[in-house]
């Protein structure tokens, strides 16, 4: 490994390869992550160009050291971790906008743009890059983790706006998934098999989304329920019934007390019950009828408050509580503990059977877990918090997310990586191997995970 970096020293300059010990654990430990491995990278690199990552592709692969590309470090997932050591490839210095070409409602990045800059940039054009994951991520790492976020519901997940890709492979060849039409068919969909692969089949360096048109007119409501049943089956219902959603996300009534505890919003503090936060965008009329529709759903699930917001200011107010939740949680956090987080995501069908048992099953044992999530496409999260010092508490921990993660699977949804095996099957996952062998025939270990391998 200490081969490997010293060739990329030379290669690329002193300047783009630290090993500064703060450096390397902020590149192998999250705070808000249960996939944390036990190592560091040995070096951090930061290139500027698809070019110098295939550099340090064709390096590392000489040397067979391990590979993890790294984005913003936002995700939950714990895809940034080294559990092999190695070098991290952090692209967070690759942030220009390449091309713009709002004639076409695309344009071409690198893989460090901040999606919250480039649509803070574009937005007198009246297009954006709808997704809307942390305010901190990435466009290289939602394609890598195929993100979704609070818009998901309308605009659905990265997959919908990716039109090419420029990858660098594990042994530094760079390939270009294909041209800028909407459509093609020349040839497999490459796009599908990198987005959402985070980092394991290759390190993406160049990206063209597709924009969507901002709309003209927003609205935000949020309503309370009783219990966080009654929330998740008024979501299913709005659903259901067609209601003109932009987004519908969950938290329950800890979420709202620990809000509260951080000092509310906007000086606003939060009925600390389980409420669903909706969006809405379009016309007037599209919005009056999701609000009519939405308030109609509320009312057969016990709806204990209605409110609606028009203004930006309002909308904000009421917005900005969802988008604060996981840094309430770490604010209230005791020293010592961690939280374990979880991401699950089943057939709208069956969410609030899910969330009520897994809600139940983790008030058992004691300790502050919390619930929300974008329940407009079926996917939420628990967190959990424990001392991982304490051993009977860690495992009643783990007890309960494996029981939620099995429940998932019998309801026929997606849960971590840890149940990969369970959740698509031996021969799916056959299929897999044999794309990574492809793709990386030396082995040579390319991101986080790699249980496939």
């Amino acid at each position: 490994m200490l081969k490997a970096v010293e060739e990329i020293q030379e290669a690329l300059g002193e300047d783009a390869v630290s090993m500064d010990e703060t450096d390397l654990e902020s590149h192998a430990y999250s705070e808000w992550s249960t996939s944390n491995a036990e190592t560091a990278p040995i070096a951090v690199v930061r290139p500027l160009s698809t070019e110098q990552v295939s550099v340090i592709a064709k390096i590392c692969t000489k040397y067979r050291v391990p590979m993890v590309p790294y984005g913003a470090g936002s995700s939950v997932e714990g895809n940034f971790s080294a559990p092999y050591s190695g070098i991290c490839i952090d692209l967070s210095a690759m942030d220009k906008i390449v091309a713009f070409h709002p004639e076409d409602m695309d344009v071409v990045v690198q893989p460090g743009v901040s999606w919250v800059a480039l649509n803070e940039k574009i937005k007198d054009t009246g297009l954006f890059l709808p997704l809307d994951p942390s305010p901190t991520a990435t466009i290289g790492g939602m394609v890598s983790t195929n993100c979704s976020g609070t818009n998901a519901m309308r605009y659905g997940t990265m997959k919908d706006y990716v039109l090419s890709m420029t990858v660098v492979l594990a042994d530094g060849s760079v390939i270009r998934t294909r041209h800028r039409p909407r459509k093609t068919s020349a040839g497999y969909n490459l796009n599908s098999i990198f987005t959402g692969s985070e980092g394991t089949l290759g390190i993406i360096t160049e990206v063209t989304v597709k924009l969507a048109v901002l709309p003209t007119n927003f609205g935000a409501a949020t309503a309370t329920f009783p219990t966080v049943k009654h929330a998740a089956l008024a979501a299913s219902q709005m659903i259901r019934k067609g209601a003109p959603l932009a987004a519908l996300e969950l938290m329950d009534e800890v979420q709202m007390r620990v809000i509260n505890m951080n000092g509310g919003t906007g000086g606003k503090s939060w009925a600390e019950l389980p409420t669903l936060f909706i969006k809405f965008s379009g016309s007037e009329h599209t919005i009056n009828d999701g609000i009519e529709s939405a308030q109609e759903a509320a009312r057969q699930y016990q709806c204990q408050g209605f409110e609606f917001a028009n203004t930006d200011a309002e909308i904000q107010s009421l917005w900005s509580a969802r988008k604060e939740a996981l840094w309430s949680c770490l604010a209230v956090r005791p020293e010592g503990t961690e939280i374990w987080s979880t991401d699950v995501a089943v057939p709208i069908s069956k969410m609030a059977d899910l969330i009520d048992q897994s809600k139940a099953r983790a008030g058992k044992l004691g300790l502050f877990n919390t619930v929300l999530g974008h329940v407009g496409d079926g996917n939420f999260h628990q967190a959990i918090m424990y001392n991982p010092a304490k051993e009977d508490e860690k495992k009643a921990v783990e007890e309960c997310v494996e029981a939620m993660m099995q429940q998932a699977l019998v309801f026929e949804g997606t849960v971590s990586q840890e149940c990969l095996v369970k959740e698509l099957g031996p021969a799916t996952i056959g299929v897999m191997k044999a794309l990574k062998e492809t793709l990386d025939p030396q082995s040579v270990k390319l991101g986080a995970y790699n249980l496939i391998t």
